[in-house]
């Protein structure tokens, strides 16, 4: 009876693993969520805000495309906690990897984003980010645990061979004094506040100028173009997801041809050629080398 007991035990037990195994999503979904969430505004720009996120989402489960409330991969985990914050960043830890302040490995503080090469010869790509925390410790969305972990820097070689580089992105000291002030402000004080807000915001913009990605300056009418390419049927949804998370607007016209459906996927439009001119460059490097410039009215 006894032994009975026990195998009942061992089935009941297996079936709730297999349960709950079943409850998570798969971390490499057939058709993923390419749409990008922009998070709400949630909290202010602070060390304490991203404390609390970073406790509150461990373990939340490895998801392909998405970032968040409740699913994650890299880059969207840290896309959702500074994005919640008020700080945009860009989607891919590429492109992440290309904004905000350069700062050295020994020079670390929590909050930084560390970003790594995972490739198997290390070619120098970006395809990893997490969040620093401290004495080595990082938050991140892991591929190999399909969750939300904790990694140490110094106790794994995996992660330490592989950092490629350290970004910052949370206000300076500077800045958060000069929120304070403004609480206490009193009439000797304005001149000097105005002119520290002055400096503080012209410094602000020079930075951002100097890291900023791709900006792309498309508007609703224009009629100049950067063509990508013509295809039978739609373009794949990997690529138009590639060309978002650039930061690209794009437009999409289909015309019959010999009795087929063609689609011609246009970046932009932009008003002046010159601004189409400036774009392309950068997607013929990053999207299509065969890109053009298009003009259709």
């Amino acid at each position: 009876m006894h032994r009975i007991y026990q195998l009942l035990s061992a089935v009941l037990l297996l079936s709730s693993l297999l349960f709950l195994s079943g409850c998570k999503p798969s971390p490499h979904p057939k058709h993923p969520h390419y749409e990008i969430k922009k998070p709400k505004v949630k909290y202010s720009p602070t060390k304490k805000s991203l404390e609390k996120m970073v406790k509150k989402l461990k373990g939340s489960p490895y998801v392909w495309a998405e970032e968040g409330p409740n699913n994650f991969d890299c880059s969207g985990y840290t896309y959702y906690m500074y994005g919640s914050m008020g700080i945009d960043l860009p989607r891919t830890a590429r492109e992440q990897a290309k904004v905000g302040k350069y700062i050295k490995p020994s020079e670390l503080k929590y909050g930084d984003l560390i970003f790594f090469d995972t490739t198997k010869r290390r070619n120098g790509k970006i395809t990893h980010v997490g969040m620093y925390l401290g004495d080595g410790w990082f938050t991140h969305a892991s591929t190999t645990k399909n969750e939300v972990v904790y990694s140490n820097l110094r106790t794994s070689p995996y992660y330490k061979k592989r950092l490629r580089i350290c970004r910052r992105y949370l206000p300076s000291t500077k800045q958060s004094l000069l929120a304070q002030t403004k609480q206490h402000n009193s009439p000797w004080k304005t001149k000097a506040i105005a002119d520290l807000k002055r400096k503080t915001q012209a410094k602000a913009v020079q930075q951002r100028t100097a890291s900023r990605p791709v900006i792309d300056n498309s508007s609703k009418k224009g009629a100049f173009f950067v063509q990508v390419g013509s295809f039978r049927g739609k373009p794949k949804s990997a690529l138009l997801y590639k060309i978002r998370r650039l930061g690209y607007s794009y437009k999409i016209i289909h015309f019959p041809m010999n009795g087929r459906q063609i689609s011609k996927l246009l970046i932009g439009p932009y008003r002046y050629k010159a601004t189409a001119l400036d774009i392309l460059p950068k997607v013929k490097k990053e999207i299509e080398p065969t890109a053009f410039i298009a003009e259709i009215l």
